[in-house]
């Protein structure tokens, strides 16, 4: 398969991608899936929620970090930002940016906040993926 039959990728499937990332479940919703949206959607709002609840610490680069250190912060980070505008919001708001390490469930609260930025990339994908036409 040369570059000349590659089929073209349409401009909406861009824009459902972008709305499935910025707000968790949006992109199926647009797309009138509404139980996979609700499903993934909810999913990711809950896990955040209770990620939060929990004590979670997001994590992000910030100018004090240098070398092996702004490294390390990086990986999870990019985990934290699937989470759209949630990750945003919180960073705005400075809410969750400090670690509270003295609770004894912070540790879960922050899986909970990396696997709900994860689940929201996957489920980003799936809405990119529909309204491209390579899934149903």
């Amino acid at each position: 398969m040369n570059a000349r039959s590659a089929v073209e990728t349409p401009g909406a499937a861009w824009l459902m991608g972008v709305a499935a990332w910025a707000v968790p479940g949006l992109g199926h919703l647009l797309q009138r899936r509404w139980l996979r949206g609700c499903l993934l959607g909810g999913a990711v709002w809950i896990m955040f929620l209770l990620g939060l609840s929990l004590g979670g610490h997001l994590f992000g680069v910030s100018s004090k970090d240098q070398g092996l250190s702004a490294l390390l912060q990086l990986l999870p980070m990019i985990a934290n930002l699937g989470s759209g505008l949630l990750y945003v919001f919180c960073w705005l708001t400075n809410t969750g940016f400090v670690e509270k390490a003295q609770l004894v469930t912070s540790e879960y609260g922050d899986k909970f906040l990396l696997v709900a930025g994860l689940l929201n990339y996957l489920a980003m994908l799936d809405a990119f993926d529909i309204a491209a036409g390579r899934k149903k």
